[in-house]
């Protein structure tokens, strides 16, 4: 970790957007231990048994078809920083034509902010399914962050190979939605865009971003269900320990923690997870995969809170 090389990349950020994203990644990865790769041939076939194994699991309880993405890969964390780069500078340039008094000071604090983001990130993240959100491909991707598993795993003193396992069961559970639902991608590029958007005006579109939370809501909840039925051992010890891990650490990794809303994620997960387990308990899991046929099947905000609201309005049985 070189904390002067990083914080030298920010001050020379050059060129003329908001951000210089070359800077970025130099001043994240200077930042972020790289951490190990080095991955013996059991560990490689343990990750290939398990993301086969979640896909044939989930395919049968959720009754959905769907398909890996093509991208599979087994990162450190510099790798990950690399891979969304891109993701972050996709979502950012609608803000490109913001005029600025001192674009210089600007280019320069925008640049750190996103370094320090992909950094802390970079350090944190276990796994990732990405749906590539505006980009111009069509493409998904699932990442493994292989340091990180390896630092919590031995941080909650739990079993490596059942907790790399129960990882890779949540993220194939977002490839399995995302699977079933070819429009999602679209409808959250919509949301996404209407919310930075109107940022660049100094505004927020409160509907596209209710929109965007919901449905986000929806996606954690519904990969939650899932997990619950298909993962092939108990899991309540993994979260609780994980949670309680979240509520740990010191004054930065909790203020990081808030702002980039990692709270609010948690509660998605916890709100979506209730929404699909009631809708599950009164009809089954092939009533709560209806979600997935149209856009018009998400639930609204208030459906949320009021599973039967719900069932009323989109199941037909």
């Amino acid at each position: 970790m070189d904390l002067f090389r990083s914080a030298q990349a920010v001050a020379d950020a050059g060129g003329d957007g908001i951000v210089d994203w070359d800077a970025v990644a130099v001043a994240a990865k200077a930042a972020t231990p790289r951490g190990e790769l080095d991955l013996s041939a059991d560990e490689q076939t343990g990750y290939r048994d398990d993301v086969r194994d979640a896909r044939d699991r989930l395919r049968s309880v959720g009754d959905v078809d769907f398909e890996l993405p093509e991208t599979i890969e087994i990162q450190n964390r510099h790798h990950w920083i690399d891979a969304n780069i891109e993701t972050f500078r996709r979502v950012v340039e609608p803000l490109e034509g913001q005029k600025t008094m001192f674009p210089g000071v600007s280019r320069a604090v925008n640049t750190g902010t996103m370094a320090i983001t992909l950094g802390f990130l970079g350090r944190n993240v276990l796994g990732q399914y990405d749906p590539l959100l505006l980009a111009e491909s069509d493409a998904h991707s699932l990442y493994f962050v292989r340091p990180n598993i390896r630092r919590v795993t031995g941080e909650l003193a739990v079993d490596y190979p059942r907790f790399r396992r129960w990882i890779a069961f949540h993220e194939v559970a977002h490839a399995a939605e995302f699977g079933a639902a070819p429009w999602l991608p679209g409808y959250l590029e919509d949301r996404m865009q209407a919310a930075v958007s109107n940022l660049a005006d100094g505004q927020l579109n409160r509907e596209a971003y209710g929109e965007l939370n919901t449905a986000m809501t929806a996606v954690e909840g519904y990969a939650e269900l899932l997990m619950d039925q298909a993962f092939d051992d108990e899991y309540a010890d993994l979260r609780a320990k994980l949670d309680a891990r979240r509520q740990g650490g010191g004054p930065f990794v909790q203020l990081m923690r808030r702002l980039l809303g990692l709270g609010l994620k948690r509660q998605q997960y916890e709100r979506g997870a209730a929404f699909f387990e009631a809708i599950a308990e009164a009809r089954d899991i092939a009533a709560a995969s209806a979600v997935w046929e149209r856009p018009e099947n998400l639930p609204t905000d208030e459906e949320l809170n009021s599973p039967g609201l719900w069932l009323q309005r989109v199941d037909r049985r």
